[in-house]
This record gives structure tokens, C-alpha cells and sequence, in this order.
């Protein structure tokens, strides 16, 4: 495999172990706070100054222009964010960790199988193939196994 794919499969596993300790990092936020709603307010506050500072460092400011020129079902993305933040503070006590990456990892591999088959957002179309299939339902399974 070339470097840059290595690359690309640490800085995502990375992301993942990132999402593993958000969700009871925000949680703890969530409990001093009050609210689920709040603590994920202020960790997308926290998230919005470090990427804003890095786009500020980089010189990367997109124009009005560039902006007007995006669809608008690009613009949805922080709500969906904002959507697994908030689901992540309240179902980790629950939950716990794993089953919550879990569940997390089996409603990504879901959508994902429709986003390729359509070819949704751009992407180019791939089909749903018998592998792909049983990656999804091993992680179904791995969800039953992790609340046994």
C-alpha cells in the first residue's frame, strides 16, 4: 500500500480513539455544567476556536464567493455533528463506551452502504456488494455481543 494510504488509516484511527474519549470527556463537561445540550454547545465552541485558529495559521479564509458557491446541503454538516455530539454526551452513562462506538460504527456503516450505492454528495457509486454486507452485520453483531 503506498505511505499516503498508511497515513490516511492512522490519522482516521487516531479520529476514531478521539471519539472514544470525547464521548465520556464531554459527558464529565455535561455533568458540572448541567446539561447535554450546554456541555456540547461548548465543546462545539472548543472545536470551532482550534479549527478556526488552524485556518487562520494556514491562510485558508474562504471569500464570500467560495461560500455562496457551496449547496446547500453542504452547509449540514455541523448539524450533524452537533447531533452526534449531543447523542454521544447522553447515551455513554447508558451505554458505556464501547457499546456506544458500537452502535456509533454500525449507523456509520449503515448510511455508508446508502451514500455509495446512490452515489450521494458526489461520491462516486459502489456497489453493495456480499463482503460489504457481512463487514455490517459483524459489527451488528459485535453491538448484540458488547451489551451481553
Amino acid at each position: 500500500m503506498p505511505s499516503t494510504v498508511w497515513i490516511a488509516l492512522a490519522a482516521i484511527a487516531l479520529g476514531g480513539a478521539a471519539i472514544a474519549v470525547q464521548a465520556p470527556i464531554n459527558a464529565r463537561l455535561s455533568a458540572h455544567v448541567g446539561d447535554p445540550v450546554a456541555a456540547a454547545a461548548i465543546s462545539f465552541l472548543v472545536g470551532f476556536l482550534v479549527l478556526g485558529g488552524a485556518t487562520l495559521v494556514r491562510g485558508s479564509v474562504p471569500g464570500l464567493a467560495q461560500a455562496a458557491a457551496v449547496p446547500w446541503w453542504a452547509w449540514i454538516g455541523g448539524a450533524c455533528g452537533a447531533f452526534y455530539v449531543w447523542a454521544a454526551i447522553w447515551s455513554v452513562g447508558t451505554l458505556g463506551v464501547v457499546t456506544l462506538v458500537a452502535a456509533l460504527i454500525f449507523g456509520q456503516l449503515a448510511a455508508a452502504l446508502v451514500v455509495d450505492a446512490v452515489g450521494a454528495f458526489g461520491l462516486p457509486v459502489r456497489e453493495i456488494s456480499v463482503t460489504r454486507l457481512l463487514a455490517v452485520l459483524f459489527v451488528a453483531v459485535g453491538l448484540v455481543l458488547s451489551r451481553l
